[in-house]
């Protein structure tokens, strides 16, 4: 019991440089996003109330003890377990409201920019970039009715060399830049897990001005938990 806090310690640094490689292990090549996901969902809150137990015990522990310094330590892991489990206890308090089924999102339902380059290929690929029709832009309406199309008063190039300025900011990597026909297809990664998704942008030449179209697409999971459509909404806002 006399070296529990620093016990303590020890195990909530390494629980979170794991919990932290669960999270960002996919960006630095270690697996792919779908398996540092799945290492989440399944070990990130036992491994977080770990911490917190011990660390908790240790303080407990040592402040009986009078030993005020190791209860220092079992305090510091016991908030390190807290702050690990925050995103669990948030939910709780909060339950996320559930995601539309969907993860195919476009600023255009009845004519969505289709993909020329990008193809049923990509790599881990689990969702087709077919666009599935009147069921999916329904379901679009219902869940994100604020996605249309971006309206500008720049010229049709002008445009197009904006948006491909606007992809670059967002750290996207284009694909296929098609600048005669004022359309490419970029590959978008999420922060957390490194999820790819795929992004195809045309622009549209107006009597005044242009129109900006575009599309995104994940490649794995039935609902993107509104991932695409806050996509769509960052680079109109940066636009």
């Amino acid at each position: 019991m006399k070296h529990l806090g620093g016990v303590a310690v020890l195990v909530a640094v390494v629980g979170a440089a794991a919990a932290t490689l669960m999270v960002f292990g996919a960006r630095l090549g270690l697996w792919q996003p779908i398996t540092g996901f799945g290492f989440y969902r399944s070990y990130f809150n036992p491994l977080a109330m770990v911490v917190a137990a011990l660390g908790l015990l240790a303080l407990v522990i040592h402040l009986i003890r009078r030993e005020k310094g190791l209860a220092m330590l079992g305090g510091v892991a016991a908030m390190i377990g807290v702050a690990m489990l925050a995103p669990m206890i948030s939910s709780m308090i909060n339950p996320p409201v559930r995601g539309a089924p969907i993860n195919d999102i476009t600023t255009d339902t009845s004519n969505p920019p289709a993909f020329l380059v990008l193809d049923e290929t990509r790599a881990g690929a689990r969702t087709s970039l077919v666009y599935a029709g009147e069921e999916v832009a329904s379901l679009q309406a219902r869940a994100y009715p604020d996605i249309a199309p971006l309206e500008t008063d720049l010229d049709a190039d002008a445009a197009y060399a904006r948006a491909l300025d606007v992809a670059d900011a967002m750290g996207w990597e284009i694909i296929a830049d098609d600048a005669e026909n004022r359309r490419f297809e970029a590959t978008a990664r999420t922060s957390t897990f490194y999820f790819a998704d795929d992004v195809v942008v045309v622009v549209t030449a107006q009597d005044s001005g242009s129109r900006v179209d575009m599309r995104s697409v994940s490649r794995i999971g039935r609902s993107d938990q509104g991932v695409n459509a806050a996509r769509i909404r960052m680079f109109q806002q940066q636009f």
